[in-house]
């Protein structure tokens, strides 16, 4: 038997690794050989030269997901948020995505918000995050 020790360590101290195997991985886990693209992209919202608001997504294998969406307060119901997300999707069909989707808390202002822009849900996930019930939304581009 092969002697091996565990630890724990900083993110980011096992990317070598990671990217040695990222094909591998995937494709054992989804059952088929992956090719997989990821890129991460971020818009932003500016008032002059302050940023008002910012949409963090990642986009791979013809899906794109939207990992963060803030607009300071003093800018909300303005058009940002749902133009942050706008500007996003031209971003995704660029790459070819059919579908953006994000998780948000369920039964959220985010949730009502993102479904007034065109998403659906497509799951909730219970007590997933923060001990709270996830919901995961969707929008279809092509």
């Amino acid at each position: 038997m092969t002697s091996f020790d565990v630890e724990v360590v900083r993110p980011g101290e096992a990317e070598t690794f990671w990217r040695t195997h990222d094909r591998a991985w995937r494709s054992e886990l989804w059952g088929f050989k992956v090719v997989w693209h990821e890129q991460s992209h971020e818009v932003v919202a500016r008032s002059g030269d302050a940023v008002v608001g910012a949409l963090r997504a990642t986009i791979a294998a013809s899906l794109a997901h939207v990992e963060s969406l803030y607009v300071i307060d003093a800018h909300r119901r303005r058009g940002v948020g749902r133009t942050l997300l706008a500007r996003l999707e031209e971003l995704a069909n660029y790459y070819n995505c059919h579908k953006v989707s994000v998780g948000v808390a369920n039964e959220s202002a985010a949730q009502r918000f993102l479904e007034a822009c065109g998403y659906h849900l497509e799951a909730v996930l219970p007590q997933h995050t923060f001990k709270l019930d996830v919901a995961m939304l969707r929008k279809f581009l092509l």
